[in-house]
């Protein structure tokens, strides 16, 4: 068995793997693309425009937020955290609801160390290595 079928395998069977996470397979490309990992967002400063990528692990659209998305993308190195402002979400909710990896441009939101993509585009990113996990949606 390869390493792509032994981490296909993994995910397929357990929703996770022991093996490298999928994008690390894509890095050198998501380098390449300008996309900033999860681990150094927090040297961002606020207000300047990033890109992230990675599988979406959670989307949260609370009754109580007034129409916002808050979405978690997981690459190899941690969790960044997406906020879609309502105007976005109905502009891009086909790409934001329908694929399980995502490419997220933005403004960083960095105050007091707690970070924030504030999304203003967000496109369907290919599922690396053909390995897809469901997200656990709550809308």
């Amino acid at each position: 068995m390869t390493m792509t079928e032994r981490l296909a395998a993994d995910c397929y069977g357990t929703g996770t793997t022991i093996g490298p996470h999928p994008m690390a397979h894509r890095r050198e490309e998501m380098n390449k693309l300008g996309v900033t990992a999860a681990a150094a967002l927090h040297s961002i400063p606020h207000g300047r425009r990033v890109r992230v990528a990675g599988n979406v692990i959670v989307r949260q659209r609370p009754g109580t937020a007034k129409g916002i998305l808050f979405m978690s993308l997981e690459d190899e190195t941690g969790i960044s955290n997406v906020v879609v402002m309502p105007d976005v979400f109905s502009d891009q909710r086909l790409d934001i609801l329908s694929h399980p990896w995502v490419m997220v441009e933005g403004r960083m939101q960095n105050v007091d160390n707690v970070t924030h993509i504030m999304a203003e585009h967000v496109s369907g990113l290919a599922d690396p290595l053909g390995i897809s996990s469901a997200s656990h949606d709550f809308r």
